[in-house]
């Protein structure tokens, strides 16, 4: 790669990462389907031209503000499940993982937690293909543990999907919180993570497999 070229790469990707920060700092303050190109292009200082080079539509732009936030997180439950077998210590390597990422990117996660329902189609897909991707990383994670012994593929995927719907409640409850209650959010994560370990554990006694019938 020549000098020319590779300094027009670096321009480009500046140019692009420009577009995705002056997007985030808009969408503090509203929704991606109320966001006008020409707010995007006027914050990030270029022109809607130079914005078609990089997305077709705001709702392109969108989805590489889920793939940048979400998609950097996939190597995160390796680094949770790693190196230890031992509940208490994965549980609290868990919880700090999550308040970490949130303390570290408070307005990417805001962005998720407002688009996951939100308005617009494409991007609502993007998270929930990526929340989908997380969980089968985390029962693929868990099927090799000896816990994880007898239990079958439908009820290791109904085990990742718990560990991600925490992962996200968790999120939203860390950024909702009000100054000085971040702790009790903590509290709270870590106790809910430890119910559903417990479950696990128990899960296929013989009461565990025993089916619930509806009252009434």
């Amino acid at each position: 790669m020549s000098h020319t070229t590779g300094t027009r790469q670096a321009q480009k990707l500046r140019t692009r990462q420009c577009l995705l920060d002056a997007a985030l700092q808009l969408l503090e303050h509203q929704s991606l389907s109320g966001l006008g190109l020409r707010e995007v292009t006027r914050a990030a200082g270029v022109t809607p031209t130079a914005f078609y080079r990089h997305f077709e539509d705001t709702a392109a732009l969108g989805v590489a503000l889920v793939d940048q936030t979400l998609g950097s997180l996939h190597g995160l439950i390796g680094e949770i499940l790693a190196g230890t077998w031992i509940s208490e210590e994965r549980l609290e390597r868990s919880v700090a993982a999550i308040t970490g990422h949130v303390a570290a990117r408070p307005a990417h996660f805001r962005f998720i937690a407002r688009e996951r329902h939100g308005g617009v189609a494409e991007v609502r897909a993007a998270i929930a293909e990526q929340l989908a991707l997380f969980v089968t990383e985390v029962a693929d994670a868990l099927a090799g543990e000896a816990e994880s012994t007898g239990w079958c593929r439908e009820d290791l995927l109904m085990l990742g999907g718990l560990h991600v719907d925490h992962m996200v409640i968790t999120a939203s409850a860390l950024l909702d919180a009000a100054p000085g209650t971040e702790e009790e959010v903590v509290r709270l994560a870590r106790r809910r993570l430890r119910l559903i370990t417990l479950g696990r554990r128990h899960w296929l006694d013989d009461e565990g497999r025993t089916p619930l019938v509806d009252g009434g």
